[in-house]
């Protein structure tokens, strides 16, 4: 009775370090959608021309890639826990700064400390959440991470809806007034500051990743930390790997240049960029456009759109129940079936005139739910696995910068593509780049479903099967 009750204390304990650790990741989803619904009322109370309403929508993403830089070196030096706290005050700064900016000046400088934030939380907390799962559960616990992006989205979808809604009510406070109905867009960013004080107050009993306390020294603590969460023969049988692994990369000597590096990064890089390259911030950000362009009236294309970002919120708990039962190569390519599927069909249907009707949403929803259980959250997972601990932020944070350039690009050329080229040369390009994918999940990435992280990396790095 006893060891049950121990075994359940330790699954709880687990759970909630890694949810704690994930909503990281709300922070990060609400940061980058709020911006939709603030961006109108913010460019008429400072008549922004349409270079600086994109500065203002930039900065953030300038500040995701400072985030993404300094996270390495920050991490290293002063641990994953203090790291992740660090995103989440820069988090509740940027809320504050942002609701209560006096000037635009003001308010571009809050987006880009939100913008670090939202780089530091991508590096870091899934990262965090794979060096600390057990082998067995690392694929749901880590989707945790998606799933709170996609709850993140879809709170500053309705976060921003409920207070336009409250904007018109009228109230006797004149601060009230200005606040709530003048500038509406003040407390919609403010919003962001409730979820960044949770989340900063959960960290405070989430202890520091026994990889990173190994790696620098303090072994003792790391078996403490392992104690809490393991039963003691676990606890001191992933001590001994993890000892045993610290001293061997300190005898090969592993460094950015060593050849055995180079199919881990090219991999991690390749799927982190064709994520973005399927079209998914296109789809979700642009989503009221698309369905606009297909004839429907705005406030439709809007609903449809919380639609969107519901499924993508419910499909995400499929990679959590199944990442780590059917393994990481099969949620990708059944997802991609589904998204090579969609994204040329959709093509089809913009080409041929066929936009009326419900065909086009239920194709956008197969799009979005096959996103939600495989690219979304597989991708996190493959590249926090793949490699080496002395090297893993660094490597890491390289892959997250490249998924971060790849929202930049897709941002700056959907727009162009859906007017010159058309929604159907739109899609089928999305598609295109998604049978790249498929094939190349199916040939190169190798599965990591069930191994210690050092496990894998002997897969990876020495060559093991697929």
């Amino acid at each position: 009775m006893k060891t049950t009750t121990n075994a359940k204390y330790k699954t709880v304990s687990i759970n909630y370090i890694s949810i704690a650790v994930a909503i990281g990741g709300l922070l990060f989803g609400f940061d980058t959608a709020v911006i939709s619904g603030a961006i109108t009322f913010v460019t008429a109370q400072f008549s922004l021309d349409s270079i600086a309403e994109g500065w203002l929508v930039s900065s953030g993403l300038l500040g995701c890639i400072i985030g993404v830089a300094i996270t390495g070196l920050a991490s290293d030096r002063i641990g994953r826990k203090r790291t992740v706290i660090l995103a989440g005050i820069l988090f509740l700064v940027s809320a504050v700064g942002c609701a209560f900016a006096p000037t635009f000046a003001t308010l571009v400088a809050a987006r880009l400390i939100g913008g670090i934030g939202v780089g530091m939380a991508s590096v870091i907390s899934p990262m965090y959440i794979s060096e600390f799962a057990p082998a067995e559960k690392r694929g749901s616990l880590v989707a945790y991470y998606q799933l709170a992006i996609t709850a993140g989205i879809l709170l500053a979808y309705f976060s921003n809806a409920l207070l336009v809604h409250f904007s018109q009510h009228d109230f006797s406070s004149r601060m009230m007034t200005w606040f709530f109905v003048e500038e509406t867009w003040r407390p919609m960013f403010l919003v962001m500051a409730i979820p960044s004080l949770i989340f900063l107050g959960m960290l405070l009993r989430v202890p520091e990743s026994p990889r990173w306390l190994v790696w620098t020294g303090k072994k003792d603590q790391a078996t403490a930390v392992l104690k809490s969460v393991r039963t003691p023969k676990e606890a001191l049988q992933e001590i001994e790997a993890l000892d045993n692994a610290k001293q061997k990369t300190e005898k090969r000597k592993i460094r950015l240049s060593d050849p055995r590096i180079r199919l881990p990064l090219f991999t991690g890089i390749t799927l982190a960029v064709l994520q973005q390259f399927s079209g998914i911030n296109a789809i979700i950000y642009y989503g009221p456009r698309i369905f606009q362009s297909a004839g429907m009236e705005a406030d439709n294309a809007l609903a449809f759109q919380i639609v969107i970002g519901s499924v993508n919120l419910l499909f995400t708990f499929v990679a959590i129940k199944y990442a780590d039962k059917y393994g990481r190569k099969f949620l990708l390519k059944t997802g991609l079936g589904g998204i090579i599927f969609s994204l040329f069909a959709l093509g089809a249907l913009f080409h041929w005139g066929y936009t009326e009707g419900v065909v086009l949403l239920v194709l956008m929803l197969l799009f979005i739910a096959c996103f939600a259980f495989s690219l979304g959250p597989i991708t996190w997972i493959i590249i926090n696995e793949i490699f080496p601990t002395d090297l893993r932020v660094k490597l890491v944070s390289i892959c997250t910068m490249s998924l971060w350039v790849a929202v930049w690009l897709v941002g700056q050329f959907f727009p162009w593509l859906l007017d010159y080229a058309g929604a159907a040369a739109t899609f089928w390009t999305f598609g295109f780049f998604s049978v790249i994918n498929f094939v190349f999940s199916w040939k190169v990435v190798k599965e990591t479903k069930g191994k210690t992280l050092e496990e894998v990396e002997r897969v990876w790095h020495v060559g093991g099967s697929h």
